[in-house]
């Protein structure tokens, strides 16, 4: 059997390196002061306002006129929630599209929402009411649907043509039940109670705001906080909620899709701009697989910049064991 001779390097001796002081306690205290007097300031020039909570009761005491007029809407299903189709109502013709393909009607009502219902009729009914209210309740549920519907609407116009959209000031007529109901509501609604009912919608624990947040959709007042802090739809504004920040920066390139054309003027801009992310994201993970696309570091070399330090002593490695000096 022949043998086999092995060569083992010396191992390096730590003393032989170069070593310079090092305090790691100060280096630890500069960096930890850095990094909060960063994070401090950071926060205080990018995060969002503290704002109070918008809440029913909020609104009701704000703009009452804006409540009333909301509330009949809902009663009249000419509200944005009435109409918006799947997953809260299943109105026809309702629901975002991309081309052919409702993308809003495939999964159907999951939520379902009865707006006047929900929103108006049964807060009333969770109390004993005075018996004006109790008899304007009685008046609604006897009434068949389309004189309810034309009540509402006659009671809407009312509103809308009274100064400053003042219940106080409308103009006699044939509104049924509809100025007891609604003024009523905003009487709960004052109170808070009616917050805590849409809330609660009949179950235990109060954690679904679908309702109150649908209902205060529905009306001026929430877009007029919203577009007061540049965060309507055509606006570019986003802000994280309250108490956060520094607020969502990744939304920025959703936003950004709501500011031009075709989204910008498009009733299907939701559906455009979830679809176009889709798009881009399934782009962006199948970078690596697409030709030419996945050899743009080679070719740009950019890598070389990132691990200039490397290369620079591998380079000079190399030339030393060639015998080159270097240049």
């Amino acid at each position: 059997m022949r043998g086999r001779t092995t060569h083992s390097e010396p191992v390096p001796d730590s003393r032989d390196f170069p070593t310079r002081p090092y305090d790691l306690v100060k280096e630890f205290a500069l960096a930890l002061t850095a990094v909060v007097v960063l994070t401090v300031g950071l926060a205080t020039v990018f995060s969002s306002p503290d704002e109070k909570p918008v809440t029913v009761a909020r609104w009701a005491r704000a703009a009452p006129a804006d409540f009333t007029a909301t509330a009949v809407t809902e009663l009249a299903g000419t509200s944005g929630s009435a109409q918006y189709g799947p997953p809260y109502t299943d109105t026809p013709g309702a629901g975002q599209k991309i081309g052919p393909v409702s993308l809003q009607r495939i999964p159907g009502v999951t939520i379902p929402v009865d707006p006047a219902h929900d929103f108006v009729i049964r807060p009333l009914t969770t109390v004993p009411e005075p018996p004006a209210v109790a008899g304007a309740l009685a008046a609604w549920r006897t009434a068949p649907a389309p004189r309810q519907r034309q009540w509402a609407t006659a009671y809407a116009d009312a509103l809308g043509k009274s100064p400053g959209g003042d219940p106080a000031r409308v103009a006699p007529g044939d509104y049924g039940p509809v100025p007891v109901l609604t003024s009523r509501l905003l009487q709960l609604a004052k109170a808070g109670t009616l917050g805590s009912e849409l809330t609660a919608a009949g179950r235990l624990y109060q954690t679904n705001y679908t309702q109150p947040l649908l209902f205060l959709g529905d009306s001026t007042y929430l877009e007029d906080q919203a577009r007061a802090r540049h965060l309507a739809g055509d606006q570019w504004g986003m802000m994280n909620e309250t108490g956060n920040y520094p607020g969502q920066p990744w939304l920025w390139l959703f936003s950004f899709w709501y500011q031009i054309e075709p989204f910008r003027s498009s009733g299907n801009a939701d559906a455009l701009a979830w679809g176009l992310m889709a798009l881009l994201t399934l782009v962006f993970v199948l970078v690596p697989f697409v030709p030419g696309v996945r050899s743009i570091p080679r070719w740009s070399r950019l890598y070389r910049l990132v691990w200039r330090d490397y290369y620079r002593a591998h380079g000079t490695e190399r030339r030393r064991r060639e015998g080159d000096p270097g240049r």
